[in-house]
C-alpha cells in the first residue's frame, strides 16, 4: 500500500528513492507509530523528505494519497453485507444495552429513526436529545451521552483536530517556482558559503579545550579560536524604477536576506542598464554618483556580482551610445557590461519577470547574450541556480 505513496510522491516531483521508502517500511515495522494517521504523516515526511522546499509538494501528494485510501475503505465497507455489521454490533453491546435497545423497538428501528432525523435536520447542531450533533444525549452523534446511540463522525473527545495537518499546508510557500520571500531567499543564498576562520580568536575551541585539559592531566586549559564566517564577498547591483516598481517587495526581500547571509556585502543602485555611474542613495541620485570604473577597480575579481533587474528597455539603451533615457551616456551600456565580465570571476543576473516571457523581449536576449547565459528567474530554483554558478 506504501507503494501508492510513493508513487504519489514521484508524480508531485518529490526527490524520493526506494532508500527512503523502506526506511518508512522498516520503521512501521518497528511501531514507532501505530494507528494515528497524523504521527504517520509526521514520520512520512521526516523520513521521504530531505528538503523543506519540497514540503508543499508532501502535503499535497499526501492528501491525494489519504483519499485513496479512504475511497478504498469505503469500497470494502460496501461489500460486507448489512447482516453482518449488524451482527458485529450486536456482539460488542452488553446485555442491559441490548434491553435498552429493544425498549425503543430494536435495532431496526433505530436506525429507521436515525435516517429519518438525518433528513429533517437542515444545519449543524450541539447539544440537546434529538438532533444529531455533539455533545448532549441524543442516540446519535458524537462526544455526548446517550446509552443506545449511534456515533457519527469523529468530532469531539475521539478526534480533537478539525483540520487534518497535511491539508493546512503550511509550507505552501517554499514551493520551487514561488515567488521569493525574506525566509526561501535565505535559504537558497546559503549555497553560496565558503567557511573560513579569520580575526581574532573569541569563540571557545570546545574540542581544544578537552584535549589539552586531558593533556595537561586535568588542569583545565581553555583555548579560543576565530569565529567560522562566510568569507564570501557579494557585490549586488540593483535596478530601481520605471518597470522595475512593481518588483519592489521582491527586491526588499532579496536585499534584507543578503544583509543577514553576508558579512561583505556591497550594494548600488542603476537604472535600466549599466553606464558610466552607480550611486548608493536614490534620494540624491543627481549629486552623488560613483563612478562605475571606481567599482572595477575597487572590488578584486573574486568578488562575486549579482545584478538586479527586468532587463526590460528599449534595444538601444543596451547597444548605443546616447541610448539612456536618463542622460547622455557617451559609451554603450554594452561595453560596460563586458568590463564587469572581464574584470570578476562570477557574475549573474537575476530577473523577475517570468521566465517564460523573457523571449517576448529584444533586450532580454541581448543581456542574456552579454552575461553569457547567467540570467536565472527570481524564484527559489532559479536564485538557487545562481548561488550554484556563483559558487564554482
Amino acid at each position: 500500500m506504501l507503494l501508492s505513496l510513493f508513487h504519489e510522491l514521484r508524480a508531485a516531483r518529490v526527490p524520493v528513492s526506494l532508500r527512503e521508502l523502506l526506511d518508512l517500511i522498516a520503521a512501521l515495522e518497528r511501531n514507532v507509530v501505530f494507528a494515528d494517521m497524523d504521527e504517520f504523516y509526521y514520520l512520512a515526511r521526516a523520513l521521504l523528505v530531505k528538503d523543506e522546499r519540497h514540503y508543499d509538494k508532501f502535503d499535497r501528494a499526501f492528501a491525494a494519497y489519504f483519499k485513496g485510501l479512504k475511497n478504498l475503505q469505503e469500497h470494502i465497507e460496501a461489500l460486507i453485507p448489512d447482516e453482518w455489521l449488524r451482527r458485529e454490533f450486536m456482539r460488542q453491546l452488553s446485555e442491559e444495552d441490548k434491553a435498552k435497545i429493544e425498549s425503543l423497538g430494536g435495532l431496526d428501528k433505530l436506525i429507521e429513526t436515525f435516517k429519518q432525523r438525518l433528513q429533517e435536520q437542515q444545519k449543524k447542531h450541539a447539544g440537546g436529545n434529538k438532533w444529531i450533533g455533539t455533545g448532549g444525549t441524543s442516540p446519535f452523534g458524537s462526544g455526548g451521552y446517550h446509552p443506545e446511540g449511534i456515533r457519527i463522525g469523529n468530532a469531539g473527545e475521539r478526534q480533537g483536530r478539525a483540520v487534518k495537518v497535511w491539508e493546512q499546508r503550511e509550507y505552501k510557500n517554499l514551493d520551487e517556482d514561488e515567488q521569493l520571500n525574506t525566509r526561501s531567499i535565505q535559504m537558497a543564498l546559503r549555497r553560496l558559503r565558503q567557511f573560513a576562520r579569520q580575526g581574532a580568536a573569541e569563540e571557545l575551541d570546545l574540542q581544544g579545550t578537552i584535549e589539552h585539559t586531558a593533556r595537561d592531566g586535568g588542569l583545565l586549559n581553555i583555548r579560543m579560536r576565530p569565529e567560522r564566517r562566510n568569507t564570501v564577498k557579494l557585490l549586488i547591483l540593483f535596478d530601481i524604477g520605471g518597470s522595475m516598481d512593481a518588483h519592489i517587495e521582491e527586491c526588499q526581500a532579496l536585499f534584507s536576506a543578503c544583509r543577514s547571509e553576508f558579512k561583505h556585502l556591497e550594494y548600488y543602485y542603476f537604472h535600466n542598464f549599466i553606464y558610466e555611474s552607480v550611486w548608493k542613495n536614490n534620494m540624491r541620485r543627481t549629486s552623488e554618483r560613483t563612478p562605475t570604473y571606481d567599482l572595477l577597480h575597487t572590488y578584486g575579481s573574486d568578488w562575486k556580482v549579482i545584478f538586479v533587474g527586468d532587463a526590460s528597455m528599449a534595444p538601444y539603451e543596451v547597444s548605443h551610445a546616447g541610448g539612456s533615457v536618463e542622460h547622455w551616456n557617451d559609451e554603450p551600456g554594452y561595453l560596460w557590461m563586458q568590463r564587469f565580465m572581464q574584470h570578476f570571476d562570477r557574475l549573474v543576473w537575476l530577473n523577475p519577470y517570468p521566465q517564460h516571457s523573457w523571449h517576448y523581449t529584444r533586450s532580454i536576449g541581448m543581456i542574456r547574450e552579454l552575461v553569457e547565459g547567467e540570467m536565472y528567474p527570481m524564484t527559489l530554483s532559479g536564485l538557487e541556480q545562481a548561488m550554484q554558478s556563483l559558487s564554482r
